[in-house]
């Protein structure tokens, strides 16, 4: 994701300007730029914001029913590799088609060599 080029906290520091704006000289205007301009894309701001946040936890929510449909099929797996090994074996061609790695075709355990000081 690349980094976006205004701050996250930008609908609150403009929030304060406005404040600020308005306690200091609501009729001040910068060019174009004036106290009603800001609120008003300040008030477009929120609807959208808040639909975000709604949008959010729904994704929030899909996503934790995929992780507890994922679990459940990756017990499934295990069991049927599990019950696959029970019944033909650990170094069988069943165990192997079923993505178990054959006790034959594993890497002996490497052992480190001790630092003796």
């Amino acid at each position: 994701m690349t980094k976006k080029p205004f701050p996250t906290d930008v609908l609150e520091q403009a929030q304060s300007v406005a404040n600020a704006w308005e306690q200091i000289n609501d009729e001040m205007a910068f060019g174009d730029l004036t106290l009603a301009a800001l609120i008003a894309e300040l008030q477009n701001a929120a609807p959208i914001q808040s639909q975000i946040d709604a949008l959010e936890t729904q994704l929030t929510d899909v996503r934790n029913q995929r992780d507890a449909l994922s679990l459940s099929i990756w017990d499934k797996v295990k069991r049927v590799r599990n019950g696959v090994k029970a019944n033909y074996g650990d170094d069988s061609s069943q165990y192997e088609m079923v993505g178990g790695t054959r006790l034959s075709e594993r890497k002996s355990p490497t052992r480190k060599a001790s630092t003796t000081g």
